[in-house]
């Protein structure tokens, strides 16, 4: 397999020498992607995904055998074979047991993990300094069936309205798919559990103003509408970071996008081959998301408001442990109480 998939080369990436085994070995067999396509891919945008994972902890989506083989998640830096450079970061599950992710501080790292066979990065919202206080506030915006790219870009009108009012600067990208993400850089002084809390209430208020517009964990519930992800602001959820590349067939990418472009942008455009050329010739438009940092305090107002008319916490995705105040956990058209009440 090693001379089929051609030799190793080395290369010079932040001062460091990053081997590359298997330059030649295809990743995207449909669009006829190699390893060495998706390493150089990550070189040619490297300055916005190192905006996007500097100092993040960082789950790894691999694919040794490229889209079409055996995926994991790697959670764990591996035991062997690190080079003495790569930094890491302890971070806590909500089980309670810990792990050393990659920490990216320089470009050698995302090109080291992209040698593992990383396609797509998964960075946690906080930095290393603080692993239990997010440092983002992500809005994912994610269509339901029967809705599309063009529903969430109408829900992400209604969220970018809702953070002008707040004088909040909020910073859109492509999910690579069908859905819309809207990061916001926050101050980092709450714990997830607050944060997420501030999602949820952020959430409501544009659900109360946009019919397209849900908050139902439970997908019977949601209709055609966007759903708005506030899970993803749970412990040791991620999204898919700004520039990462995503495992589809057309080797698609997380694009930052101005949001006057955002109407008018096909996600499917935004690929291995464009974004690199589209990088060079506008630059990021991310590139000013690290200067202003926003006081979440009006939005847990929003929450103890909410939570006093009866709107109070939201179910947590099944792998976390039973939270205080959380809902119960059972699908509505099964829960026996709900049925009886009615």
């Amino acid at each position: 397999m090693g001379s089929a998939a051609g030799k190793p080369i080395e290369v010079q990436v932040a001062g460091r020498t990053v081997r590359l085994s298997s330059p030649d070995k295809v990743y995207f067999p449909e669009r006829g992607y190699t390893k060495r396509d998706v390493f150089e891919y990550y070189l040619a945008v490297g300055e916005g995904i190192l905006r996007a994972l500097r100092d993040r902890p960082t789950t790894l989506q691999r694919f040794p055998e490229g889209v079409d083989g055996e995926m994991f998640y790697q959670k764990r830096v591996p035991a062997r074979g690190v080079p003495p450079w790569v930094r890491t970061a302890r971070i806590s599950f909500p089980s309670g047991r810990t792990a050393e992710e990659l920490c990216p501080v320089d470009l050698a790292h995302v090109a080291w993990a992209a040698q593992l066979g990383t396609i797509v990065f998964h960075p946690w919202p906080v930095r290393a300094a603080d692993v239990d206080s997010p440092d983002e506030l992500r809005l994912d915006l994610d269509p339901q069936p029967g809705t599309d790219f063009a529903d969430a870009v109408a829900v992400a009108g209604e969220v970018r309205a809702l953070l002008d009012e707040l004088g909040w600067v909020g910073f859109p990208k492509t999910s690579g798919g069908r859905g819309v993400h809207v990061y916001v850089r926050i101050r980092p002084q709450w714990t997830f559990t607050q944060v997420r809390r501030a999602a949820i209430a952020f959430a409501r208020e544009v659900e109360r103003r946009c019919a397209l517009a849900t908050t139902a964990w439970w997908k019977e519930e949601r209709g055609r509408r966007v759903f708005i992800d506030y899970n993803q602001m749970a412990r040791d959820r991620t999204i898919a970071c700004a520039y990462s590349l995503r495992a589809n067939r057309r080797a698609t990418v997380s694009t930052p996008v101005t949001w006057d472009e955002l109407p008018d942008v096909e996600p499917d455009d935004f690929d291995l081959r464009t974004v690199p050329v589209r990088f060079a010739k506008i630059g990021d438009p991310h590139a000013a998301i690290d200067d202003v940092a926003h006081d979440i305090t009006p939005l847990l107002e929003w929450a103890e408001r909410d939570e006093r008319d009866g709107l109070g916490d939201m179910p947590y995705p099944p792998d976390h442990p039973k939270m205080p105040g959380e809902p119960k956990r059972v699908q509505p058209s099964r829960d026996r109480d709900r049925k009886v009440a009615r």
